[in-house]
C-alpha cells in the first residue's frame, strides 16, 4: 500500500513539469482516482464546496475533454481540406469557454485559475453545478439536466434549445450513464481513495 503511494507520489513529480495531460478512458473510475490522488482530493473539495456530486462533475469532465488537461474542439476544414478555425474557445479538461471562464473568475475572485489545471477544472465544474442549480432548479445530482445546461448555458437550456439537438440529448444520456456507473464505483472504493487522500499530505 505504501510502496504504492509513493510510486503515485514519485509520478506526480515526474509529471508535473509536463505542459499536457493526454486524453484517457476510463471504464472504471476508481483507477484513475487511485493513479491521480490530488484530483479526487480536487473533485471532494469541489464537492464539499458546492454540493456538486463527484461523480456528476467526472462524468462531464470525462465527456467534454477525457482529462486531456489542454483539450480543444477540433479545428473545422475549409472547403473540406484546409484547416480552419476552432468551433469555440472552449479549453482544458472543463472545456470552457473564454466569456464563461471570465464569468467564473468574476464571481470567485479566482483570478489566478487555469483551465488546464485540475484543480481549477474542479472547482468551476462544481461550481457551474451549483449555478445550474440556482439559475435553471437542476437538481445537483440530474446529471443529465446538468450536461445539457452545462452544453447550452443556462439561458439556453431555460428555453429548451436542447430539443432541436436530437445528439445533444443523445450525448447527456451517456453522461447521465457514466455519472450512474462512477457513482456506484466510488461507492465501493470511498474508503480506499480516502486513504490515499490522507497518505498523500505525509
Amino acid at each position: 500500500m505504501k510502496l504504492k503511494l509513493a510510486l503515485v507520489v514519485v509520478s506526480s513529480m515526474m509529471l508535473g513539469g509536463c505542459l499536457s495531460t493526454p486524453a484517457v478512458e476510463v471504464s472504471n473510475i476508481c483507477n484513475l482516482m487511485d493513479e491521480e490522488v490530488s484530483w479526487y482530493r480536487s473533485i471532494k473539495a469541489s464537492e464539499k464546496k458546492y454540493g456538486a456530486p463527484a461523480h456528476v462533475q467526472l462524468a462531464i469532465m470525462y465527456q467534454e475533454s477525457h482529462f486531456a488537461s489542454d483539450a480543444k474542439p477540433p479545428r473545422e476544414k475549409l472547403f473540406g481540406v484546409v484547416p480552419w478555425f476552432r468551433s469555440s474557445s472552449a479549453y482544458g479538461f472543463a472545456q470552457a469557454k473564454d466569456g464563461t471562464w471570465d464569468w467564473y473568475q468574476l464571481k470567485t475572485g479566482n483570478y489566478s485559475a487555469d483551465r488546464d489545471n485540475f484543480d481549477d477544472a474542479a472547482d468551476f465544474v462544481g461550481w457551474y453545478i451549483n449555478q445550474s442549480n440556482k439559475r435553471s432548479g437542476i437538481s445537483k445530482s440530474d446529471a443529465y439536466n446538468q450536461y445539457l445546461a452545462y452544453h447550452e448555458g443556462h439561458g439556453g437550456f431555460n428555453k429548451k434549445s436542447y430539443l432541436a439537438k436530437d445528439w445533444l440529448m443523445k450525448v447527456a444520456k451517456g453522461v447521465e450513464k457514466n455519472a450512474k456507473r462512477y457513482k456506484k464505483q466510488l461507492n465501493q472504493c470511498a474508503s480506499q481513495l480516502d486513504s490515499n487522500r490522507i497518505w498523500k499530505f505525509f
